[in-house]
């Protein structure tokens, strides 16, 4: 009876404990909605080529790369100038067609979907000639109101990285907002590993390279969940509560896994366990996990790993840049 008391407590200590940020935010907007897209309809009633659109819901990024290439520059701009939620939005759409329909969103942005508290994904450097890419998948609070943060980080690292590294500042998925259950189960992080995994497909189709996946906080559960449906080449996972495995053969990945943690960071005070659907399991900084540990004790907060500056920055623009010293 002591150890399942003991248990419990971890667990929901693990509920009000794991974010994204340090801030313990309330709750803001509403829900991101899923489902069709807007447009989506019309898309799918579009006969102007004389056959079928893809279905946004069902099509494989690879069978809407091969769509697109067999149509003319004039279809194509036709469909972005008709479609632009679809055609904006759709893995494995021509790079250059996906910025061009998102273009009121800003430059180089990837996916914009607005509606809710908001998904994007916005581009820094020259994806389409990169030799390296790098994704970063953020924590909770993150959404389009918050989401200056994870392109400041990306912006960061693409800088420090260099020209031939192109990073796509990834808020595609609904995260957790505020303090609350969703931190600590994984309903979130399985609809966002969904969707990572079509966002690295819809890379592949393209014939982009493989990429690293920076992974911060409740991202991490994302990506552990993802991780045997993606071609990253690394996962790099920061200030995690758990992947959701008890190591990184339970990833089912052949990526190389590295782990970070600094001593000052608050997570450190999260369970490790997973019971009854809550907390996340394995600490993937643990020798035990199998992952490369990278030292981080220079790193003051949760929020400060990609800090110009710091031994972990350092760190994560060298395997960005696929020279992980």
């Amino acid at each position: 009876m002591r150890r399942f008391r003991k248990i419990v407590s971890a667990a929901v200590l693990a509920t009000l404990l794991v974010g994204g940020s340090t801030s313990g935010a309330a709750a803001s907007g509403g829900p991101t909605p899923v489902g069709s897209l807007p447009g989506t309809a019309a898309w799918l009633a579009d006969d102007s080529l004389g056959r079928p659109l893809p279905d946004p819901a069902t099509a494989t990024p690879s069978e809407v790369a091969t769509f697109f290439q067999g149509l003319t520059d004039a279809q194509r701009q036709r469909l972005v100038r008709d479609h632009p939620a679809v055609v904006g939005n759709l893995d494995g759409a021509p790079v250059e067609l996906r910025y061009a329909a998102n273009a009121p969103a800003g430059a180089r942005v990837l996916a914009y979907d607005p509606r809710g508290r908001g998904l994007i994904a916005q581009v820094m450097g020259d994806l389409e000639s990169a030799e390296q890419i790098a994704v970063i998948v953020p924590g909770s609070d993150i959404d389009l109101s918050t989401f200056d943060r994870t392109a400041r980080r990306a912006a960061d690292l693409q800088a420090q990285a260099g020209d031939g590294t192109a990073v796509i500042a990834w808020a595609g998925y609904l995260t957790p907002s505020g303090i609350g259950l969703d931190q600590a189960t994984g309903r979130l992080a399985a609809a966002g590993a969904e969707r990572l995994s079509r966002l690295t497909a819809g890379l592949d189709a393209a014939g982009l390279p493989d990429p690293t996946l920076f992974c911060h906080s409740y991202g991490s559960v994302v990506c552990g969940l993802a991780a045997a449906r993606t071609d990253a080449r690394d996962i790099v996972v920061i200030g995690s509560p758990g992947m959701r495995a008890d190591g990184v053969t339970g990833l089912h990945t052949e990526a190389h896994v590295w782990a970070v943690r600094s001593p000052d960071d608050w997570i450190r005070h999260v369970p490790h366990v997973r019971f009854l659907g809550l907390g996340h399991g394995a600490d993937p900084t643990s020798p035990t996990f199998g992952a490369t540990v990278l030292p981080a004790a220079d790193v003051p907060a949760h929020d400060a790993y990609f800090d110009p500056g710091t031994s972990t920055m350092a760190a994560f623009a060298a395997i960005a840049a696929g020279d992980p010293r």
